[in-house]
């Protein structure tokens, strides 16, 4: 169709179609939320419906997500249907994208089809939806995959922003261009705040830029993280963000904070669109709901309309302190419930009011039920059955359960030096599991016990699983995967150790201390809901990078940042072998007890977080290319290597150089395999020693074979990485070439 035949159809002007840049931003629509409930099943979608038929409205040329479109991890059948006919109902048409995406799709886009939906010839997508996933719907289980998985499969979103790795944290722009207005749009789906915190600290976050006229793109970033601080790593600064940022579209948060926020230290500006829909009955829900219609315009000049979502339940909160209340005995239950239910009832009316504002022209009896949150201050009196209060209130609330919210004020204790009048733990159940994390519950029951085979910190991961993702099998997979563990440790024991109990305790607490060790080095390295076999096949994948880093990656004018160092990939540790295992912690030369074993790894952990809070907490942003002639990245300056005493020992087999070695392999500091000869090695590797002049790390000639085969495998994965390295010479200048344009 030519252009000219879009335009009329637009019924706008060349210079106004091709001018700007007009998008829809919305976060945070937890679609599914409480969809059995009679009452509020269907708010989340009935929002979600009016946030499509906005952007239908406003024309807008894409809509862009920040997460958490879904309020599970593994959304209902019933939920998936109503999102994909929405999705077919508002999306789907003859209306034409005016927009080209630029930049290579197979890079922006990692599923089977690498294409963004509206250049697929197979479909008619009028209003393209780019989405990174949340941490409500982020990839788990089987395959890793999420609910946008899905969505993308079916060509309706565009899913985009997922890191291959959370420790070296890589992201490239998907490039738009409408006429004069070049648009680059950074995504990062959600990853925990605390690796986070530490891979933005360690400076492996980086960001690539287009190295030809990267000053003339307007750069958004979106991401799903704790904006508030919610504890000493559990949230992500603003100051770590780089400053070549125009605007920062932030998930998570629930408050409704859209209004331009600028950070005077970057200079760039922050909108928080907010959720759709109330997931909680706090304070930040009750801001009204907004979304928000950006238009961007030549010379990287934007403005951001907020629009009222109309659909949005009212949601009333009071406070109410009973010791205020004038002729109110403490004894007297029977006044007290009456003069709460007063309280309730003029919230309803406060709710009425304020939803006639809102909807001059509807019906009153159209008004829907509101959600009222009372909370109460009992100090000295005592409290009422909520579910019973509420019975009154059934046809008249939405949420007739937990209308009130009791707490009550205690005084500080004498002696502790503080005037300061704190809070009891509220006698409201659901208030307090919200708070409450679970792997901090399995964390604190299994601190008071002392396991002699499982390690503590697998179980906890493999609780966290079964409860937030919903995997049915991860208890029971972590259970035969330990058990499988040590019996064939016990297996390959010399006999008078498996019938000599001393000795076979001791066998088994240092298997069960590699075991605690290698899980803990996994929880810090990979993805939350990766498993051990992902983890393997994702790091062969990513193996190029390092190979990379030999050449001229950087090209900024810092002479003073030491030069890139190529580093071993640090799978061999993780493999689960034998022969690593055996080098993951020295033989005890006593009998050790259960217990002492189980806290030598939090030992390690703790050693290891002291050293990477060693980094400074700023950011550092530096220009690199990623191709030679490609991109130029935004990223920290890598921080020189530390050397270890495991890579600087000698490989003869004395015992000193052999306990050495074995120390330094849970921190995964060594960097003596043996990868065969690589065009990829630079002047600047540490140097590797074959694993046939160490006596030290290998003592048998079973354990010597079973060393040589990660070894010879990871020579392979070396030599794949290399061909893949001639294949990314494609330039900007040929991206077009690579990615269809918009009809």
């Amino acid at each position: 169709m030519k252009i000219e035949c879009m335009k009329l159809m637009l019924g706008m002007d060349e210079q106004t179609i091709e001018s700007r840049f007009k998008i829809l931003l919305a976060t945070d629509n937890h679609l599914g939320y409480l969809e059995k409930d009679p009452v509020r099943g269907n708010d989340s979608f009935a929002a979600f419906a009016e946030i499509l038929a906005l952007a239908q409205e406003e024309k807008v040329d894409f809509i862009l997500l920040g997460g958490d479109l879904f309020h599970d991890n593994k959304p209902s059948r019933k939920c998936m249907h109503k999102t994909m006919t929405m999705l077919r109902q508002f999306c789907m048409g003859d209306k034409p994208c005016l927009f080209d995406f630029v930049s290579a799709q197979d890079e922006t886009f990692k599923d089977a089809f690498a294409t963004v939906n509206y250049c697929d010839p197979n479909y008619n997508v009028s209003i393209p939806i780019f989405s990174i996933h949340g941490n409500h719907d982020d990839p788990s289980g089987d395959g890793d995959l999420c609910a946008l998985d899905l969505l993308s499969a079916a060509g309706l979103v565009n899913y985009f922003g997922r890191a291959d790795a959370v420790d070296d944290v890589q992201i490239s722009p998907m490039l738009l261009k409408k006429s004069d207005v070049k648009l680059a749009v950074y995504g990062m789906g959600n990853i925990r705040d605390e690796r986070l915190f530490r891979t933005f600290t360690s400076k492996k976050v980086r960001m690539f830029r287009p190295k030809e006229d990267k000053d003339d793109w307007f750069n958004v970033f979106v991401l799903h993280q704790n904006r508030v601080k919610r504890g000493p790593t559990n949230y992500i600064p603003e100051s770590f963000l780089p400053d070549f940022l125009h605007l920062v579209v932030w998930g998570h948060e629930h408050d409704c904070l859209i209004d331009l926020e600028q950070n005077e230290e970057k200079g760039f500006f922050i909108t928080q669109p907010g959720s759709s829909v109330a997931t909680s009955l706090s304070e930040g829900e009750m801001i009204p709901k907004h979304v928000g219609i950006l238009e961007i315009h030549p010379d990287k000049q934007f403005k951001l309309e907020k629009v009222a979502l109309k659909t949005v339940r009212p949601f009333v909160m009071d406070d109410i302190v009973l010791a205020d209340c004038n002729l109110l005995r403490r004894s007297d239950e029977k006044n007290v419930d009456e003069v709460l239910a007063d309280k309730v009832e003029e919230m309803i009316t406060t709710a009425r009011n304020i939803w006639k504002a809102a909807h001059p022209d509807v019906d009153e009896g159209d008004f829907p039920r509101p959600l009222i949150r009372l909370r109460v201050d009992y100090s000295n009196f005592s409290t009422l059955n909520p579910q019973r209060f509420g019975q009154r209130f059934v046809d008249r609330v939405a949420n007739p359960k937990d209308i009130l919210y009791f707490f009550r004020k205690r005084q500080a204790t004498p002696g502790a030096g503080s005037n300061k009048v704190g809070f009891d733990m509220p006698t409201t159940i659901p208030e307090r599991l919200d708070k409450i994390q679970v792997e901090d519950l399995v964390d604190e029951f299994l601190a008071a016990q002392s396991l002699e085979i499982l390690p503590e910190n697998g179980i906890g991961e493999a609780v966290r699983l079964f409860v937030e993702k919903e995997d049915k099998d991860a208890i029971s997979d972590f259970y035969a995967d330990s058990l499988k563990r040590t019996q064939a440790s016990l297996n390959k024991a010399a006999p008078e150790i498996i019938f000599d109990e001393s000795n076979l305790m001791k066998q088994i607490s240092k298997e069960k201390l590699e075991a605690s060790a290698e899980i803990s080095i996994e929880r810090a390295r990979v993805f939350e809901t990766g498993k051990s076999k992902r983890r393997v096949a994702t790091n062969d994948d990513s193996d190029d990078e390092p190979v990379r880093e030999s050449g001229p990656l950087f090209s900024d004018n810092d002479d003073d940042d030491p030069p890139p160092v190529k580093t071993v990939p640090k799978k061999a540790a993780a493999r689960g072998t034998k022969a690593s295992a055996a080098k993951a912690a020295p033989a005890p030369k006593k009998r050790a007890a259960p217990a002492a074993a189980s806290k030598a790894p939090s030992k390690r952990r703790k050693k290891a977080a002291d050293t990477e809070d060693e980094d400074d907490e700023d950011a550092l942003v530096a220009n690199s290319d990623k191709d030679e002639d490609d991109f130029v990245v935004e990223s920290p300056a890598p921080a020189p290597q530390k050397t270890t005493r495991s890579s600087a020992s000698s490989s003869r087999p004395s015992s000193s150089s052999t306990s050495r070695s074995k120390a330094a392999a849970p921190n995964l500091k060594q960097s003596t395999l043996n990868f065969g000869a690589s065009s990829a090695s630079s002047s600047s590797a540490a140097p590797v020693a074959k694993p046939k002049s160490s006596a030290a790390s290998v003592s048998t000639p079973q354990a010597r074979a079973s060393a040589k085969k990660p070894a010879a495998k990871r020579a392979t994965v070396f030599e794949g990485d290399s061909d893949e390295d001639e294949d990314e010479g494609t330039t900007f200048a040929n991206f077009g070439k690579r990615a269809g344009g918009g009809r």
